[in-house]
């Protein structure tokens, strides 16, 4: 008896000392908090391992550091479009774009993003022209092929990647591949062996310290890119597996938005990369020119935006809110999950109640329950304001787009949820041009054909199940 007392006595003094943190050290938002609160007071023992897994907040400092970084002219370059910005003498090459100076100004100011105006797009938003142009890309590396994945998996079209990139390296390509330990969970170790015996450079991001316990586990990169010979990028939402080729008959078609870029945004994904890799790896890439040999194809503005726990500001989610705020016309999201927090929810609101025209779109099927149900229940608050809300049933809709006025639009790898805004390391492209929006426009459009359109009538017929779902999954959010 007296060793259970010293046992539970321990165990409220370590609960007390964690809420204390939480609420006076961590400074969480609110909702957080509680719900951690909740978590230690109800499930005290299991709580706190669940918190040191879940809930332990990353260090502030930035985890990502490149001492070279001065050297390719970041701060240079960022400092100067600053100032050209703030003495007015900033030149847009498509006058109508200079409207979003502000939202130029706000990715340089917090996220160093370069605004480079001399790249082409190609847009994807169909797995097999995306991998089909990826590895024609691929065969075509000379120099280097750098990879980044949440997900990559042993699969067919993972090995299809692998056969490519093994061929590379034996040519002497320089072949990095870097993937997220928990998105790549089931990837097989001789699928890693491979590659590496034809000589390519593989790492796990945040793999664990001690075999099968991670305490880094809640903090996953998100992030894909894939970059060649410093000329050509990729981003967006689609990953290494054959679900994203609609192979999967609980997904069927997948439908994903991803981006092909050239020109000088090239240089900042490469930075992105090279900055994941040498945090991920003791083989750190050191700066070389030949990593930056972009191609100036067209007159597209781009910034290439990262956030991620480690970050001082939430700078996608911020560059989502002033994107919002400055729309006159309408707004055009397609996320797998919708899970606003209140600041965003209200600029969203306000944004509908304003004669916005709000539209959003979201998938008909869960990949993860508790978030699939908590999104349903954040869409009622906004139907209520007038949004329009569309149901994608063609398969599953995985794009991470958001498209204001035709004339900007992001497009990357973060969610509308709080993982995306605060726990996972995500990557955005913000499009600045009215040819590529009106594409992203008309796909939006077409989807739309395959979607059905979710009234408040409908919603308001929802089962008590249902509604209950909705209920305990919201109460969750905050700590999906």
């Amino acid at each position: 008896m007296e060793i259970m007392s010293l046992l539970l006595g321990f165990t409220i003094f370590i609960n007390i000392a964690l809420g204390v943190s939480i609420i006076f050290l961590e400074r969480k938002d609110a909702t957080s908090t509680w719900a951690w609160l909740m978590v230690l007071l109800f499930i005290p023992i299991i709580g706190f391992f669940l918190y040191l897994i879940f809930g332990k907040p990353i260090s502030k400092r930035r985890i990502f550091t490149w001492d070279t970084k001065s050297r390719l002219g970041v701060k240079k370059a960022v400092q100067s479009q600053l100032r050209a910005i703030e003495e007015e003498r900033f030149e847009f090459k498509h006058k109508e774009i200079a409207e979003y100076e502000d939202l130029v100004y706000l990715h340089l100011r917090n996220d160093d993003a370069i605004f480079t105006q001399d790249n082409s797009v190609d847009i994807y938003t169909d797995g097999e022209e995306k991998f089909d142009a990826l590895i024609q890309d691929l065969q075509k590396a000379n120099d280097h092929i750098h990879l980044l994945y949440y997900i990559l998996r042993s699969d067919q079209l993972g090995k299809r990647i692998a056969e490519v990139l093994i061929k590379k390296a034996n040519e002497g390509v320089e072949v990095r591949v870097l993937y997220d330990d928990m998105g790549s969970r089931t990837l097989k170790p001789k699928y890693i062996r491979r590659l590496r015996q034809a000589g390519a450079q593989v790492e796990a991001f945040f793999p664990p310290k001690i075999p099968k316990i991670n305490f880094k586990i809640n903090y996953r990169n998100h992030r894909k890119l894939a970059i060649i010979d410093g000329k050509v990028g990729y981003t967006g939402g689609f990953n290494i597996g054959d679900e994203y080729l609609g192979k999967k008959k609980k997904f069927g078609y997948w439908r994903d938005t991803h981006l092909r870029i050239c020109g000088d945004a090239v240089k900042n994904m490469q930075t992105r990369f090279i900055l994941d890799w040498n945090q991920a790896s003791r083989n750190h890439i050191l700066y070389d020119e030949r990593y930056y040999r972009s191609k100036h194809k067209g007159d597209v503005g781009i910034q290439i935006v990262s956030s991620g726990p480690d970050s001082e500001w939430e700078q996608i989610k911020n560059g989502y809110i002033k994107m919002i705020m400055s729309a006159k016309e309408y707004v055009y999201i397609q996320t797998p999950y919708f899970i606003p927090d209140e600041s965003l929810r209200d600029t969203l609101r306000i944004a509908t109640l304003s004669g916005v025209k709000v539209r959003i779109m979201i998938p008909n099927k869960p990949d993860h329950p508790f978030v699939y149900w908590a999104t349903l229940s954040y869409i009622g608050d906004l139907l209520n304001a007038g949004a329009e809300i569309f149901i994608y049933q063609n398969g599953f809709l995985h794009a991470k787009t958001i498209i204001v006025d035709g004339k900007i639009a992001s497009v990357g790898t973060a969610n509308i949820d709080v993982r995306s805004f605060r726990l996972n390391f995500e990557v955005n492209a913000f499009l600045y041009d009215k040819d590529v929006t009106a594409r992203l426009v008309q796909a939006f459009n077409d989807d739309i054909k395959l979607s059905t359109q979710m009234t408040k009538k409908l919603y308001d017929q929802r089962s008590i199940g249902i509604r209950f779902k909705e209920s305990i999954s919201r109460l969750l959010s905050p700590v999906l």
